[in-house]
């Protein structure tokens, strides 16, 4: 479609991920739209919004990456200078949603600071939110898009696995099996997972397999890879109970603290995550971890969304990746 069709579109971008900002630019055909974000000494953050917004159709993405607080308050600032100059839609585009694994009240006193986040969100004038894997479904109430990697992730497997037939999606616990047994059921192969114990955040005590991976290649996937220390646990166990390699896929690379060399020595043949956060130079320090962009998914929903056609198409489907979709 021509870049006139995208006209009443604006397309801005924060500090955290400019570098997918720009690749779903280019595949709409329009430029980024311009905005001056500072950090002074003082330590507050200043944005100026540089064109009119008057009438248009306003996206601002900013991750959950970097200096997250920073990213969150750039976004919410962003967003409220877009509504009081007037602009017609806002809608904030969060391919890592900000405090996601903070989602219930799971002690006495706790916060649910996802919700806190939505609410922020609102307050500051975002009518809608574009976002990718949730780290909990009961998280999706909050918004109105939650994307999800999955399609992306059955089509790699599919392009680069010999023999699909011989794999097994592994879920490395009882919270991410509904999402492995998607992709099982979607490649026609068998499913297992792992019961895991948490001695505390991030710190796995102990992890029993329930299901066969004797011989196969087995495919972990889960919505962020971290620390890592689940991943390598699990790699190490499947390979123990005779998987003939693993793999490992995650939506968000966040790979922090040990995580890369957790992955080194994994016995991991590999750690495939998207760019809903930017690597930077984690990837030349891990060749293990191969990225693969989603900037055609999150461009295709800014499409649909803008002439008001139907996104759940992307739920199971991959728009095309030489352009926008059908």
């Amino acid at each position: 479609m021509a870049a006139a069709a995208y006209a009443s579109i604006k397309l801005f971008t924060g500090t955290s991920h400019p570098e997918l900002a720009h690749l779903i630019a280019k595949r709409l055909g329009i430029p980024l739209a311009r905005a001056s974000i500072l950090q002074p000494l003082s330590g507050e953050t200043k944005v100026t919004i540089t064109e009119s917004v008057r009438d248009y159709d306003v996206y601002i993405l900013n991750t959950c990456a970097g200096e997250v607080n920073t990213s969150l308050i750039e976004l919410c600032i962003m967003i409220h200078a877009c509504k009081i100059s007037s602009a017609r839609r806002i809608t904030a585009i969060i391919p890592h949603f900000f405090y996601a694994r903070q989602d219930k009240k799971d002690k006495s006193r706790a916060p649910i600071t996802a919700k806190l986040v939505a609410n922020m969100l609102r307050e500051a004038g975002c009518d809608h939110v574009i976002t990718m894997d949730l780290h909990a479904s009961q998280i999706q109430g909050f918004f109105d898009v939650p994307l999800y990697a999955e399609p992306a992730m059955v089509n790699y497997i599919r392009e680069h696995f010999d023999d699909v037939r011989n794999c097994v999606i592994v879920s490395p616990d009882a919270g991410g099996a509904k999402r492995a047994t998607s992709i099982a059921d979607r490649l026609n192969v068998d499913f297992a997972l792992f019961h895991k114990e948490r001695k505390k955040a991030n710190e796995v005590s102990r992890m029993v397999l329930v299901g066969s991976v004797t011989g196969k290649i087995a495919i972990l996937v889960d919505d962020m890879a971290d620390t890592c220390g689940t991943l390598g646990l699990a790699a190490r166990n499947l390979l123990e109970a005779g998987a003939s390699k693993v793999y490992g896929f995650a939506t968000h690379g966040i790979l922090s603290g040990p995580a890369l060399k957790v992955i080194s020595e994994s016995g991991m043949e590999k750690l495939v995550v998207t760019n809903t956060i930017p690597l930077g130079d984690k990837i030349e320090g891990c060749p293990k971890i191969e990225q693969i962009d989603v900037s055609h998914v999150l461009a295709e929903t800014i499409r649909r969304s803008h002439f008001g056609e139907s996104v759940s198409y992307l739920f199971h489907e991959v728009p095309y990746t030489n352009g926008i979709g059908p």
